[in-house]
């Protein structure tokens, strides 16, 4: 840092422009235990707004000015430390927001995917923030897309849903009271940091790491190589509301949870695919079971392995019961991954997680769709594949529907190699669902 610089840092903090703050459990991940560089591309969150209704962009700009001064995530970025990073938070910060108008050919939905995507792939300075932008591409005077995209640093999935509901409040908050500010969060997210790092006191950490040296010890790797980081690629695919409806009816009959249920037939399907028995997948948690943290943008989510052994002479229904009792011991004894990967002894090198190599995720934080009078908003969500791993599932109850998508490393992965992986997943779960008392070797045919 010059010293011009560490002079004006210096001015910050004695008059409380900015604050200093450790890294938070989550954030931790990124810089000690995550397969690519912390300032990679790849650790972008994204997500398309359309919006209706006849709004301004000095509107948007207000509305987005507003949250600012409510979510301090949105203030922050990260000064290198001796110790490690900290995350700088300023009092103060004004709208990171651009717009254009869009031509009639630039408002077809593939033209504003790749806008999207360029929008999306910009690096963030990591220490001058903001660490997050929203760009306005309007296509008529009421058809709205807004474009937004924030570094996993101060975001997770569940934070997508808290921005569009705060940024619909605060275009509502402006047209009846001006310029009045929004209330402030019950929690903000270094408040909620600081009381996470009181309660994992070296005690508490070692109580769980005894554990996870147990249900981990003599994990087998599924791919063996590391690999370059490179493009991840996305399908989107759907179960229909049967196979759905059935699926919780099954979960309801055996004692599980829709997660473990689905979570079987996907280690079945995946065994099948690959011909590993040991199967271990990292399962994202949203950490926001106090009411206070779900009005708070920033990352909170955590990451939970799950270990499963397929035996292709047992039921299903063995296998259901098997799979749910370690997942409840996995969720009951989870912990944070950065400490976790240090209490295993494990690295992380480049192109490799140090724990898993598949995620699996039932994804459980809203997904709003907004309507006020004059104007609605509907958020989807454009999974970015952070580089953590070889291959997602990620499936997104839709009503009885289940949506699933699919990312994988393109450099290992042909798109019909996932199609079939899609296609024998479904079929176990099919089957499943029917006789659930049926040998996994059948399960697949």
């Amino acid at each position: 840092m010059s010293d011009a610089k560490r002079a004006r840092l210096k001015q910050w903090l004695d008059s409380g422009e900015a604050r200093l703050h450790p890294l938070t459990f989550p954030q931790r991940e990124l810089w000690e235990a995550a397969p690519a560089p912390v300032g990679d591309s790849s650790n972008h969150i994204c997500c398309l707004i359309h919006v209706q209704g006849l709004i301004t962009p000095d509107d948007c700009r207000a509305a987005i000015q507003r949250v600012v001064e409510r979510q301090e995530a949105l203030r922050l970025s990260f000064l290198p430390g001796k110790d490690g990073p900290l995350q700088l938070v300023r009092r103060s910060g004004e709208a990171n927001f651009r717009f254009r108008d869009l031509t009639p050919a630039q408002g077809e939905p593939e033209a504003i995917e790749e806008l999207a995507r360029e929008i999306f792939s910009v690096p963030f300075d990591l220490t001058q923030g903001p660490l997050y932008r929203v760009e306005m591409l309007r296509r008529a005077a009421d058809d709205l897309v807004l474009v937004f995209a924030i570094h996993h640093a101060i975001a997770d999935g569940w934070t997508l849903g808290v921005f569009v509901r705060e940024l619909c409040g605060a275009y509502l908050q402006g047209k009846i009271n001006g310029a009045a500010a929004l209330p402030d969060v019950p929690l903000s997210y270094t408040a909620w940091g600081a009381a996470e790092r009181a309660f994992w006191q070296p005690a508490e950490l070692a109580s769980r790491a005894k554990f996870w040296k147990s249900a981990l010890a003599g994990t087998m790797r599924i791919w063996s190589a590391p690999v370059e980081s490179g493009a991840m690629q996305r399908w989107v695919t759907h179960m229909p509301a049967e196979l759905g409806s059935a699926a919780r009816e099954l979960a309801r009959k055996s004692g599980a949870t829709l997660y473990s249920t689905l979570l079987t037939a996907f280690q079945i399907a995946l065994s099948r695919w690959t011909g590993a028995e040991d199967i271990l997948v990292g399962t994202p948690v949203a950490n926001r079971s106090k009411q206070a943290t779900r009005e708070t943008m920033g990352y909170f989510a955590g990451i939970v392995p799950v270990r499963g052994r397929v035996d292709r002479n047992r039921t299903f229904s063995e296998s259901l019961r098997g799979v749910h009792e370690s997942s409840v011991e996995a969720f009951a004894n989870a912990m944070p991954f950065a400490e976790l990967v240090r209490a295993l002894g494990e690295t992380s090198t480049p192109g490799r997680n140090p724990i898993f190599e598949v995620r699996f995720a039932l994804q459980n934080h809203p997904i709003p769709d907004v309507a006020l009078p004059g104007l609605s908003a509907k958020l989807r969500m454009r999974s970015t594949g952070t580089p953590r791993f070889n291959l997602a599932c990620e499936i997104t109850e839709e009503g009885e529907a289940l949506e699933v998508v699919w990312i994988s490393r393109a450099t290992m992965f042909a798109p019909d190699a996932v199609r079939e992986l899609d296609r024998t997943f479904q079929t176990v779960l099919t089957s499943a669902c029917r006789t659930s008392d049926s040998r996994t070797t059948a399960l697949t045919n």
